[in-house]
């Protein structure tokens, strides 16, 4: 018989023990937000805060209640700006990560 392992899990212990892999999810959850899919960066960012901060720290870290912020990052959650800055900046922080933005020309 094959053992299969969730693949939440998964994301969640490469997350947790490699920092590279955590920085990129953060990049990629950044990139999503910003080319207009929202629902894709929460997605991300959910598996990223389970994996980084946990909903407990990020309620403390952002004075909003840990449910609300399971709300913002579930895949129909619809968190403001200030939330969402609040969560990426709080992700940021503890992964020790700064963003840099790039324009790119269309060509």
């Amino acid at each position: 018989m094959v053992l299969t392992r969730d693949f939440k899990e998964t994301v969640k212990e490469r997350a947790a023990r490699d920092p590279a892999f955590a920085k990129a999810m953060l990049d990629e959850a950044a990139t999503a937000f910003l080319n207009g899919e929202p629902h894709v960066a929460r997605l991300i960012l959910r598996d990223l805060v389970n994996a980084s901060v946990g909903f407990e720290h990020l309620a403390a870290e952002t004075n909003r209640p840990s449910k609300s912020l399971h709300r913002m990052l579930s895949e129909k959650g619809n968190p403001s700006m200030d939330n969402l800055a609040a969560i990426f900046g709080a992700v940021r922080k503890r992964l020790g990560v700064d963003f840099e933005a790039h324009a790119v020309e269309a060509g």
